[in-house]
Order: structure tokens, then sequence, then C-alpha cells
């Protein structure tokens, strides 16, 4: 068995995450998306729904390696981390889903969102990996995606996977209540309040990091040549596991179907392994550095992307020649994009620029060898 080291795959991995997610989350137009570019609309899985859990399961392969200084123990150390970074990354979530704060409605005010899913998933899975064994892990990862399942079956309406007919409904208003939901998804041409980074398809999701976790056992308790072969062994197996389980359990990024736990996990090791294989064993490290510069403050240009497009959309406003008002982002795009490129490919290339753009910022972050850990 040889030394841990650093994988650069790993902040690759991590960079390329951020970049799609910039890109998906800033089209110039909701109208005019690429399929590929487009979240399934309820069962199914495209591209884009591969981003998030790519990004959990880096987090898990993280753990591993951070928690190794605390011999991957509950200790008043450990615990005070995890404590300290759950709080952050969740008022974060918070602060940018009522930002501008001046104009939020806070009876409407959406509670949970993606980052406030990381927090909550990286609290559960480290209390988890900190406490128990990795046999333990299995069994609670287990657990976790067969309990839901039931729960899901059991407890929802007559179609318990579909929109209106699933438990997580119920569940979360009874927490969070009904007018803290995200309502951006439609049934009949009505509002249905649903999260889908709710608090119940949180716990599914905890156990994408788990199998990140795992998956950082493997490396380092393997030969650095076989890292790649056994990551993507492990990555065909959950893969294939999801596929078959979705005939009965459909993939589904809203509910994070446990199907969809395994089957995302899955492409994400194999991605994973073929990195490690051609970075790292390989040393083809020209082209990577594009998605390291995104790789090393990922939350912090995550974020700040956030913040930039409601300011864009909230904040700055505009005067057409007929005296409406158009926003910031709506201005752009109509004025720039559309002339330079037509709706479908300007609105392509309006998210490219903001890609580049805060590539630029964490550049400048990364040359100045400042990282801004959340």
């Amino acid at each position: 068995m040889q030394k841990t080291q650093r994988y650069l795959a790993l902040d690759v991995l991590r960079g390329m995450t951020i970049a799609f997610m910039i890109l998906v989350n800033t089209p110039g137009s909701w109208q005019f998306i690429y399929p590929p570019l487009k979240h399934a609309a309820w069962h199914g899985c495209t591209p884009t729904d591969l981003v998030f859990p790519f990004f959990l399961f880096v987090v898990g392969v993280s753990m591993f390696f951070s928690f190794s200084k605390y011999e991957n123990r509950l200790t008043k150390d450990s615990l005070l981390r995890v404590t300290r970074r759950f709080v952050l990354i969740f008022a974060i979530g918070l602060f940018i889903n009522s930002y501008p704060q001046w104009i939020t409605d806070y009876s409407q005010l959406r509670i949970m969102g993606v980052l406030q899913r990381i927090a909550v998933a990286y609290l559960l899975a480290s209390l988890i990996v900190l406490t128990v064994s990795r046999k333990w892990v299995i069994v609670s990862g287990c657990i976790v995606l067969l309990g839901y399942w039931a729960v899901l079956y059991f407890f929802g309406g007559e179609d318990p996977y579909s929109l209106t007919g699933n438990v997580t409904i119920p569940f979360d208003s009874a927490i969070l209540g009904e007018n803290h939901l995200y309502k951006g998804f439609r049934h009949d041409g009505q509002v249905v309040p649903f999260d889908p980074e709710g608090l119940l398809s949180s716990l599914p999701a905890v156990v994408t990091i788990l199998l990140g976790y795992l998956a950082g056992h493997i490396i380092k308790e393997s030969e650095k040549n076989k890292v790649p072969v056994k990551l993507l062994a492990y990555g065909v197996i959950f893969t294939l596991a999801g596929y078959l389980w979705s005939f009965i359990l459909p993939l589904n990024k809203p509910l994070w179907t446990s199907s969809y736990v395994l089957y995302t996990a899955g492409l994400a090791a194999i991605l994973f392994a073929v990195l490690i294989y051609f970075i790292d064993l390989k040393g083809y490290k020209k082209w990577t550095s594009f998605f390291v510069v995104f790789g090393l403050n990922p939350l912090f240009i995550f974020a700040l992307s956030g913040i930039w497009a409601k300011t864009l959309w909230h904040i700055v406003r505009f005067e057409d020649a007929h005296g409406k008002i158009i926003t910031g982002s709506g201005w752009l795009y109509q004025q720039i994009f559309v002339p330079l490129a037509g709706s479908m490919n300007g609105s392509l290339l309006y998210a490219i620029t903001h890609v580049v753009f805060f590539w630029l910022i964490g550049y400048i972050l990364y040359r100045n060898k400042i990282f801004i850990k959340v």
C-alpha cells in the first residue's frame, strides 16, 4: 500500500461540476435552452441532472481525506469543524435565497436550496462516517436507500413517484411550511409547492456523499496504478444497479430517488477513474488548469454566480424605447447576445460568457493564492 497522495483529478472533477452548474443556471433565456442543458421534466436523467450528484460525490471523496487528520473519528475538533461548515454553507444559501433582502417577502421565502442541501447532506454524512466503521457506513447507506424507497412507496399517493402524489410534499410542508417551498413546478396549469432540494429528499443525497467517501477508501487502500481500475469497476456496478432499479423506482432528480443515487454516483466514479488515469497516471495535465481554477474555490464561485444572477434580475433595470422596464440579464441577452448569435445560440453564448467571467474571477484568486474555504 502506498502513501495516499493528492489527485489533481479530484480538483478537475470538482471544477467541472461548478463550471457546468454555472452554465446550466445562467442561460440568456429560459425559453431557449438546448435539451442536454435542461433538467428532465420529471422522471429521467439528462447530463444536467448529473451535475449536482457529481458534486456531492466529490464532497464525499474530499471528506475522506479531510477527516484523516481526525483519524476519521468524532472528536470535539471534528464536530466543531463539521458544525461550523454546516452553519456557514446553509447561511450562505439562505442569504442568496433572500437576496436582495430589502425587497424579499419573507413570508414566502424559500428555505432550502442547492447550498442548503449540500449543508444538510454534509452534516449527516459527516456524523455517520465519523462515528461508525466502513462496514457500517455501507450498512447505513443501504438502510437509507431502502428506507427512503419504502417511505416514498407506502406513504405516497396512488402514484407515489409523481409530482402531486409524492410524500416529500406533506413532509416538507409540515416542517418548513408550504409557503417556504420551491414553487417552480406546475401541474395542470397550477403551481405545486414542491422543493427539489427539500428535507426528506436530502436523506438519499447523504448516500451520494457516502459513496464518494467509500471511493476515498478505495484510493487510499489501492496501489496508484490500480486506482482507476477499481474505481471503474465500482462505478460500473453502481451505474448498472441504479439503472436496473430504475425499472421499479424511476430515476428522478427532484425526488432524488434511491435508483438515481446509485446511477449517478456510479457515473461519477467512472468519470473520476478516467480523469485519474489520464491526468494523474498518464500526465495529461495541460488542459486541466481551466477546471482547477473552479475546483479550488468552488462554493465561493458558485455562490457569487448566484448573487450576480439575482443582481442582474432584481436590481439592474433598464427602460427600453417603449418605456418598458427590462432586467439587466434581459437587456444583455436581447441587446448583445441575440444580435450576435440568435435566440438559441445567443442564450448559450450568454451562459458560456458567464462561465468565462467567473473563471476570470477564480483565476485572479488562484494567481494570488487566495482559497476561500466555505
